[in-house]
């Protein structure tokens, strides 16, 4: 247990050492002020929770601390530590009874799908899993090179199709292989896509309807693969591709390599989404299942 801790406390760093682990400097051995909440409020916001999710904990901090009569700023980081984990949803486990279970993984450019496939891949293996990737980023060659190699590292069959074939096209082939190797999961890669352009949002909403066409039900979870360095302005990208294709999760992509790790409980917030896994470095087994408990721990330092 000190060790799957630790390696939360290393992934979260950056989050940790930028803003919320000056929490013990900050709140040391005087009086709570009103200095003290104006420092607090800053922190917050500094670590990307948002402005409104910030000043929604601090109401919440102020309430308990009239309730239990604190009056040392020390005493608030117990507090603020429980509010903190209150704000974050446990992630319901993932118990797919279809076969093929049919999952899409959607996002901008950039945000880390490809990598986050190969790796969700290696983890459903792991698990005793037959897995089939479909490669319908049809628009970037490198895409499809990038999935195939990790394909062949990871024995798995890549289902593509010629380049700027269509990507729904592709998404029907490899939900049909699926059903017909009797694959376990079908993960197929979507083309990243700006949430602005809506021409690109539009075909993503076909490739949707296409595979529930090739199997009634399916796509069974739809993950939005989010760049945790983006910080607040991911939840406008994730806005959007939740009213495109009914998004059912997010994947939390390059943890390790931010500061911003506060947007953890913006995507609470603001969209009702559990997080589903995090990464927290470079290696296949790095994607770690969402522990809401390890990342406040991770974040306080």
């Amino acid at each position: 247990m000190a060790e799957f801790f630790s390696k939360w406390r290393e992934g979260l760093s950056r989050t940790s050492k930028a803003t919320f682990g000056r929490l013990a400097g900050m709140l040391g051995a005087t009086e709570i002020t009103p200095n003290t909440w104006d420092d607090l409020e800053s922190l917050l916001v500094q670590a990307d929770i948002g402005i409104e999710t910030a000043e929604a904990v601090l109401d919440a901090l102020r309430a308990e601390v009239r309730r239990q009569g604190l009056t040392r700023a020390a005493d608030l980081q117990a507090v603020l530590k429980a509010e903190l984990r209150s704000r974050l949803m446990t992630p319901p486990p993932l118990a797919f009874t279809d076969k093929p279970a049919v999952i899409l993984l959607v996002g901008v450019n950039g945000s880390g799908k490809t990598t986050s496939a190969a790796k969700l891949t290696q983890r459903f293996k792991s698990q005793g899993k037959s897995v089939l990737l479909g490669a319908a980023d049809t628009f970037r060659a490198a895409a499809v090179d990038q999935l195939q190699v990790w394909g062949d590292r990871l024995a798995v069959d890549v289902i593509s199709g010629a380049p700027e074939s269509d990507p729904g096209a592709v998404a029907y082939s490899a939900v049909q292989a699926g059903a017909a190797r009797n694959a376990d999961i079908v993960l197929i890669d979507t083309a990243g896509r700006l949430h602005t352009r809506f021409n690109l949002m539009e075909e993503l909403k076909k490739v949707y309807r296409v595979v529930g066409k090739a199997q009634p039900g399916a796509p069974h979870a739809v993950w939005l693969v989010l760049d945790a360095t983006t910080g607040q302005n991911a939840l406008h990208q994730a806005r959007a591709f939740k009213d495109a294709v009914a998004v059912t999760g997010v994947i939390l992509a390059k943890l390790d390599s931010s500061a911003r790790g506060g947007m953890a409980f913006a995507i609470q917030r603001e969209l009702g989404l559990p997080i589903l896994f995090a990464g927290l470095g470079e290696k296949p087994e790095d994607l770690t299942p969402f522990d809401p408990d390890a990342f406040v721990e991770g974040i306080l330092g």
